[in-house]
C-alpha cells in the first residue's frame, strides 16, 4: 500500500513497506527522488533502525547474549501501520513484535512522520522507549535524490566553511584512515571517483545544511540540524546522489561487540521519546 499528501506546491507518495518515501514531485510533476531502478540500486529513502550501518560480524550482545543484525537494521523491510493523516502529512508506526524481539531484545514505538510545509518536506523520526530500562540505538535517513543532467554538472555547497574529513569504509566497517575533501568557497563539485571506495563519512560537521546545485544553481536543499553525522553515496554511473543524515555508524574493528558501548549509540531511557528531524526543500 502506499499513502500519498499534498499541498499546493508538492506531493510526496510513501510505501507503507518500510515507510519509505519514493516520490517527491512538485507542482509542474518534475521527480525528486530517485526511482529505485535494481539496475544501480533498488531502494529510494530507508529508514536505519536500530543500527545505522554495519555491525562487526553482522553480531552484537546485550548483558552477554549475542544477537544479529542486517546492515542498517530491520525497520526498512517492515509494515508500517498508517495511524494519521491529513492533506498535508502522514505518521507512520512500527512497533516491536515476536519477530524484532529475536533480533533486538527491547520494546519500541518507531513513528516516522511526513509533512509538507510549502516547497519543504519534514521528516521526522520518533523512537519511544516500551521496554524495561534503558534502550541503545541508532537512526539514519538514507535519501536518494535523482540527478537528472550530467552528474558532474552537479556540485554540493556546505553552509559552513570546514575541514571536511571523512573515514574510509573497510569491508563495510570504519577504519582509522581519513581523507580531507578540498572545497572552494564551500563548494565540491561532484565526480563518480569519490565514491570509488563506497561512502564518504562524515562523524561530525560544522554544517547542518547542504545545498546541491545543479549547474552552479541551487537545486535541493537538506537541512540536517538534529543530526551530528552524515552520509554521502551513489554507486557508478547512477543518476542519484543519497544524502545521509545519521545518528550512529558502522562498526570500526576494535568494537567490543556489546551494544551499550558502541561508538555513536544512543542511549534511550525508560518510557522516553527520542524525536530527531530532517528537511528536503526544493530550490
Amino acid at each position: 500500500m502506499n499513502t500519498t499528501i499534498s499541498n499546493s506546491t508538492l506531493s510526496a507518495s510513501i510505501k507503507h513497506s518500510g515507510a519509505e518515501l519514493f516520490s517527491l514531485k512538485d507542482n509542474q510533476n518534475k521527480e525528486y527522488i530517485w526511482e529505485g531502478n535494481p539496475d544501480f540500486w533498488g531502494k529510494h529513502s530507508p529508514i536505519l533502525f536500530p543500527i545505522v550501518g554495519t555491525l562487526k560480524n553482522n553480531k552484537y550482545t546485550i548483558s552477554g547474549t549475542e544477537y544479529e543484525l542486517p546492515r542498517h537494521g530491520f525497520a526498512r523491510d517492515m509494515e508500517f501501520e498508517l495511524i494519521n493523516k491529513t492533506d498535508n502529512s502522514a505518521v507512520f508506526s512500527l512497533k516491536s513484535d515476536l519477530e524484532t524481539l529475536k533480533k533486538y531484545p527491547f520494546e519500541f514505538e518507531l513513528q516516522l512522520i511526513y509533512t509538507l510545509e510549502e516547497s519543504s518536506l519534514n521528516i521526522e523520526y520518533k523512537v519511544i522507549n516500551k521496554a524495561d530500562g534503558k534502550m541503545p540505538f541508532s537512526i539514519g535517513a538514507h535519501p536518494a535524490i535523482a540527478l537528472p543532467e550530467i552528474f558532474e554538472d552537479y556540485a554540493f555547497e556546505f553552509e559552513k566553511e570546514e575541514t571536511l574529513k571523512y573515514y574510509l569504509l573497510e569491508n563495510d566497517l570504519i577504519s582509522n584512515k581519513t581523507k580531507v575533501l578540498e572545497t572552494n568557497d564551500n563548494l565540491m563539485p561532484l565526480t563518480y571517483k569519490l565514491f570509488e571506495n563506497d561512502a564518504l563519512i562524515f562523524k561530525t560537521l560544522k554544517s547542518k545544511s547542504l545545498t546541491i546545485l545543479e549547474n552552479s544553481k541551487p537545486y535541493i536543499k537538506v537541512d540536517f540540524e538534529d543530526f551530528p553525522s552524515l552520509g554521502l553515496w551513489t554507486k557508478e554511473q547512477a543518476p542519484f546522489i543519497c544524502i545521509e543524515p545519521w545518528l550512529g555508524y558502522s562498526d570500526t574493528d576494535e568494537n567490543s561487540g556489546d551494544l551499550f558501548e558502541k561508538e555513536g549509540i544512543l542511549v534511550l531511557d525508560e518510557n522516553q521519546t527520542f524525536d530527531s528531524k530532517f528537511t528536503i526543500t526544493i530550490l
